[in-house]
């Protein structure tokens, strides 16, 4: 019975492998080995999405999830997430399977886990996209991260073209939201540090910063590109170093949380932080040390800031010093934890 229900969401959720080669997303086809490269990973997250929409028991689950190689393991947890997340958002009984996997076997992959949840809330109708209670409320925040990756992914053209951002984000949502469409530019543009500067530059300023952490996060977590490759890219974000170092310390963590220092993001923590891969986390754990709750400011941009102090060699503020940074940007941002509109309209089946 449960296998049989299984193969019927499979048929009425999967997604063709065909939906994540470079051609039909209409990316920059650059250099054949990273676009394969990037196009394994689109097929290593529906690989993790497919298995938790056929998986009725999470612990086989998580087994089906480990048994990918480490590298590209959090991409499949990622899909994983977004799949369980659906189910959750479809199911007449309520059960929160998105809770208990990222408590219990997803819990190593808990930042790419609330990521694979945007992806999912992008892809249902407004009156079903609510987030699951007791997410966790400093990670939260990487919803609205996946929401953007998921639209630069399917809706390039209004993405990066038209540089448009979807109603119903507010305040410090779309801060998140940009860091996530960042991400997904390191994918839009096939890794061409050459290319990618002048598509930020595109946007308005108030934009760049968070477009550029993004792309510091994708360029050490997925890879793709080399060490003259990345001086150039830190050479043409020069202005903003201290957001492409925070995105690669993030993905630092991530990558070590999950169990693994892969070569790439070695390079990339080196070039873009001037530290390892450990001593990158390390600045990661010390920067979420001692968070105020949300308030003007969210904790998630305060512990971003401290990163970004760290690496800029300033003084990291702490406790009242912390309520008091400000950006455009921000605003409302933590005061709504609301859940982007729909987006399922144009996104493939």
């Amino acid at each position: 019975m449960t296998r049989g229900l299984g193969r019927l969401r499979r048929l009425l959720l999967g997604i063709s492998s065909s939906e994540v080669t470079f051609q039909r997303r209409g990316f920059h086809p650059g250099e054949r080995d990273r676009r394969e490269r990037l196009e394994g990973i689109g097929r290593t997250f529906l690989d993790g999405y497919h298995a938790a929409l056929l998986e009725s028991d999470l612990l086989h689950l998580g087994r089906h999830l480990d048994a990918i190689a480490p590298e590209r393991r959090g991409f499949a947890y990622e899909g994983a997430a977004m799949g369980l997340a659906l189910r959750d958002a479809l199911s007449p009984v309520g059960r929160n399977l998105f809770d208990e996997f990222v408590r219990g076997v997803g819990r190593e992959h808990a930042y790419t886990a609330h990521v694979g949840l945007g992806w999912a809330l992008a892809r249902l109708p407004r009156w079903l996209g609510r987030s699951p209670a007791g997410l966790d409320p400093l990670l939260r925040w990487l919803v609205f991260d996946g929401y953007g990756f998921h639209e630069g992914y399917f809706h390039g053209n209004r993405s990066y073209r038209e540089r448009s951002v979807p109603d119903g984000l507010h305040g410090y949502e779309r801060c998140t939201f940009d860091q996530g469409l960042g991400r997904c530019l390191w994918f839009w543009a096939c890794a061409d540090t050459d290319r990618i500067p002048g598509i930020i530059r595109s946007f308005p300023p108030t934009r760049h910063a968070d477009l550029w952490s993004g792309v510091g996060l994708a360029c050490t977590y997925a890879g793709g590109a080399n060490r003259p490759d990345l001086e150039r890219l830190a050479a043409a974000g020069a202005e903003f170093a201290p957001h492409l170092g925070q995105g690669a310390v993030f993905a630092a963590k991530a990558h070590r949380r999950a169990g693994g220092d892969p070569e790439h993001a070695a390079v990339a923590t080196e070039v873009l932080c001037g530290l390892s891969p450990a001593a990158a986390a390390a600045v990661s754990d010390e920067s979420e040390r001692d968070l105020p709750p949300d308030a003007e400011v969210p904790a998630y941009e305060i512990w971003r800031r401290r990163i970004r102090d760290e690496l800029a060699g300033r003084p990291a503020a702490r406790d009242g010093d912390d309520r008091a940074v400000s950006s455009e940007r921000v605003g409302d941002g933590g005061a709504s934890a609301g859940v982007p509109p729909s987006a399922s309209k144009e996104a493939p089946r």
